[in-house]
């Protein structure tokens, strides 16, 4: 799945990317508010989904290689975030769905959450 898939299934807005940043290729997500969670238990994720807009979303999403961040519930970072997100090369997108919704509309399509737990 692209990012630009990931836009069009969620219909969401472009905050920032980088030209042919769309077309990246994704295989994984994880969706949270809490980013201790996602720096304990996520492995090589490409797209994460929150609510949470401070600078410590992109400061994680970078550290743990994190392409593109999809913010739900409408939510839009500040503008120094965004400048944050285009320094480092991280996607942002913006969608009126809440987490469930757009997790559920990612996984129904075939993204996945990486490693689940057995």
């Amino acid at each position: 799945m692209t990012i630009q898939d990931i836009k069009d299934l969620l219909r969401a807005e472009v905050l920032w990317a980088d030209e042919g940043m769309l077309s990246h290729e994704v295989h994984t997500a994880c969706g949270s508010d809490m980013m201790s969670d996602v720096l304990a238990f996520v492995k090589d994720q490409a797209v994460l989904l929150t609510g949470l807009v401070n600078p410590q979303v992109i400061r994680t999403a970078e550290m743990m290689d994190i392409v593109c961040i999809v913010f739900v519930r409408g939510k839009t970072p500040a503008p120094a975030m965004i400048e944050l997100a285009q320094e480092r090369g991280i996607v942002l997108l913006s969608s009126r769905h809440r987490m469930f919704t757009a997790c559920g509309l990612l996984y129904e399509n075939g993204l996945r959450g990486g490693c689940d737990l057995e």
